[in-house]
């Protein structure tokens, strides 16, 4: 588990920066087509930027699961967290996609 760890941590900090700097206002990292009908960009960076944010927090949770043994069950765990934490992003996502773009496209 800890080779889970080390790949997963990195990638939940590279989310967080993600999401710290799209909550800041730079929706230029989100793609245009999925801004297409955004008229308020600020509140829509803030949306996203805090899901994404959800997402990442989700993704260091299970990492931070996966240091603490090499058994099954913290590995299933583990894996049920992060499951739970991109799924619960992606929803926020979906939530914010449809109230600011009128739509996930």
């Amino acid at each position: 588990m800890i080779l889970y760890s080390c790949i997963v941590l990195p990638v939940a900090i590279i989310f967080f920066i993600l999401s710290s700097l799209i909550y800041k206002g730079k929706t230029e990292l989100i793609h245009d087509y999925h801004q297409t009908n955004v008229k308020d960009k600020a509140a829509y960076g803030k949306g996203f930027g805090k899901a994404l944010g959800v997402m990442s927090a989700g993704i260091f949770l299970s990492g931070i699961i996966g240091l603490f043994g090499d058994d099954k069950i913290t590995a299933m765990v583990a894996v049920i967290v992060l499951f739970a934490g991109l799924f619960i992003g992606l929803f926020c996502i979906y939530k914010v996609q449809k109230k600011y773009n009128s739509g996930i496209f």
